[in-house]
């Protein structure tokens, strides 16, 4: 070695190995090494601690541990005199990562163990490079953070970890926001320099926004479609949806929360029935003429329930008819004779004399039906033709078939605030779109993401063109995708769960990847938080948060766990697929007009102190 590779080496040295158990390593340090910075070419390096790496060397290999703790032990080759305490020895705890090989290559987990004897060193700053840097020669880097620690920077991989699954964790104020504002607004920027035309073409990011954060004009990006969604009002923008994209069996389903066995069979049915009906060149002589059919029918029933059940049912198809400004019921000219068990119509038996029913009032008012010219009521409508249908076969039981209508009836006003079924468009009028769900109410803020998310899917699977990609972002993911919600009943909630498990557990295959943003990992399902590939984990207090991530995220050591609740604003946890082993980031801040808005009001502003002049005045 010449002069100065030993004078490098002697400053760099740290201590030698004394005890190797298994992963676990202890490292003696010089007692000339005990400070907590070292002088060197007129540089400060930060000396070894908990928390920090180290370099053992052996042979041609650099081992790379992390150090957990450190301790004192008594120094038993050094004999004090008899009235003081033996001088102790600063030991270090170890646990390996990994190791440099000959090329300068580093890679993750345990190869080699050291000896007793070897030498441990601190990193130079091109070692630490090398342990860090995640993204190969050619690769697209992300340049979104630096080390906490060692405080050099870290760029992320475009690959490995855009075309991923990614969980992002992280207490109110953590710094959970900016970071996915940070990696979507590198990523969108960086592949647009690349090749702007085909980014926009082959690759498109949905954002489903629950609080308004990013859709201030320069958050992410500029060019994008903001949908500000709204069911308070008629003036929020509404969502594309063709007719046809409205009668789909899935649509209709999510939207009428449809349980499995009985209600989904009957969408199915009403469908084919609405399809049946519009295909036909005379489509509401079609539909006037199965009311004639059923009216003729019910009203020659020998049971009174479930007749009077049915015109019920018609009441919500039929017109309404005035007289004198007061509302014609359906049934003013009919009533039952419940000794012979029959309708009697002005003054004929109906059983016997079916011709009497061409003049009842419900038969006739069967001419003045017309469509709504709203394809929610249509529906609807259709819906009740299906179900009287249904009970005259006794095919189904109404109890069973009429929660799902009243459902669809109950949503059909804030679907007209939110889809537009006569828009025919496509959602992603820009390839970047952000759902903004800040105005929309519980219940429909649980119902568009998961009828947006299951489209969009089914259209990525249906591609042709395999070069593309669709990444779906869910922030504040535990509205949708908590397993403990009690607004829904069980086979909804278990339905919407599978939706986002299977989308999350196979789209990967169809070029679909998603990111979760929570505050509360331990409300998002198991099968979830488990599936996701790369995990940015800022800091999490509460306990049974903590517990979820040390189930999901087994690779974490116990200190990077340990460190989570202390963890400052803007620095987080970085494990997974795209890294070799866990690192303590510390994001970077984006500008303020770039930020998402989610910053903490400061009391300060809000009651701001009185002007000089003012105070003057009052004085």
């Amino acid at each position: 070695m010449t002069d100065a590779r030993l004078q490098r080496e002697a400053v760099l040295r740290v201590g030698e190995v004394t005890e190797v158990t298994g992963r676990k390593i202890s490292v003696t340090v010089d007692k000339d090494k005990n400070l907590s910075e070292l002088f060197f070419d007129g540089d400060l390096i930060r000396n070894v601690a908990v928390g920090s790496y180290i370099d053992i060397r052996k042979g041609f290999y650099s081992l790379i541990g992390k150090v957990d703790g450190e301790y004192a032990r008594p120094d038993t080759t050094y004999l004090a005199e008899a009235n003081k305490v033996p001088n102790a020895k600063r030991s270090l705890s170890i646990s390996l990562v990994g190791f440099v090989d000959r090329s300068g290559t580093f890679y993750g987990g345990t190869k080699e163990l050291p000896l007793v004897g070897n030498e441990a060193f601190l990193l130079t700053s091109e070692k630490v490079h090398q342990i860090h840097n995640l993204v190969s020669k050619d690769a697209i880097a992300l340049n979104v953070a630096v080390s906490d620690y060692e405080g050099f920077q870290i760029v992320l991989p475009v690959d490995g970890l855009m075309n991923s699954h990614i969980a992002i964790f992280g207490n109110t104020g953590s710094g959970k926001s900016n970071t996915v504002a940070l990696l979507y607004q590198c990523y969108i920027e960086t592949m647009r320099q690349r090749n702007q035309a085909l980014f926009d073409q082959r690759v498109r990011v949905l954002f489903f926004d629950f609080n308004g954060e990013y859709s201030r004009e320069n958050c992410l990006t500029t060019e994008k479609r903001v949908y500000n969604l709204s069911t308070r009002h008629e003036q929020g923008d509404k969502i594309p949806l063709s007719e046809a994209g409205f009668l789909d069996f899935e649509t209709l389903a999510i939207l009428s929360d449809a349980t499995e066995k009985t209600q989904r069979p009957f969408i199915r049915r009403a469908l084919g029935l609405a399809n049946r009906i519009g295909r036909g060149e005379d489509s509401r002589g079609h539909l006037q003429n199965t009311l004639r059919m059923q009216i003729t029918q019910i009203l020659q029933m020998a049971d009174k329930e479930r007749a009077f059940l049915l015109i019920d049912y018609m009441r919500q198809v039929l017109p309404v008819r005035e007289e004198n400004g007061v509302e014609v019921p359906l049934e003013k000219d009919l009533e039952w004779h419940n000794v012979t068990a029959q309708f009697i119509g002005n003054g004929a038996y109906l059983t016997t004399n079916p011709q009497a029913i061409l003049g009842t009032e419900i038969y006739q008012r069967v001419e003045a039906y017309d469509f709504a010219n709203d394809i929610v009521a249509d529906f609807i409508s259709i819906c009740y033709v299906q179900l009287i249908w249904d009970v005259l076969s006794n095919r189904a039981q109404n109890e069973h078939i009429a929660p799902a209508i009243n459902k669809l009836k109950s949503k059909q006003g804030d679907i007209r605030k939110v889809f537009d079924p006569r828009n025919v468009g496509d959602v992603f009028s820009s390839n970047v779109v952000v759902m903004n769900l800040h105005d929309v109410n519980i219940e429909m803020k649980k119902t568009i993401p998961l009828l947006i998310s299951k489209r969009v899917y089914q259209e990525q699977k249906d591609r042709a063109d395999t070069d593309s990609a669709l990444s779906i972002v869910i922030d504040e993911a535990h509205n949708i995708l908590s397993y403990e919600s009690s607004r829904e009943s069980e086979s909804w909630k278990d339905y919407r769960l599978e939706t986002f498990e299977e989308i999350i557990k196979e789209g990967r295959k169809f070029g679909v990847f998603v990111t979760v943003s929570s505050q509360r990992p331990s409300d998002i399902s198991q099968t979830i938080t488990s599936q996701a590939h790369n995990y940015f984990i800022h800091r999490l207090i509460n306990h049974r948060d903590l517990q979820s991530i040390a189930t999901a995220v087994s690779y974490i050591d116990k200190i990077t766990e340990e460190s989570i609740p202390t963890l400052p604003t803007g620095t987080c946890i970085f494990s997974g697929m795209a890294g070799q082993m866990p690192m303590k980031l510390a994001m970077r801040p984006l500008p303020d007009m770039q930020q998402p808005k989610s910053t903490t009001r400061k009391l300060s502003d809000i009651v701001p102190p009185l002007q000089a002049d003012v105070l003057d005045l009052e004085i």
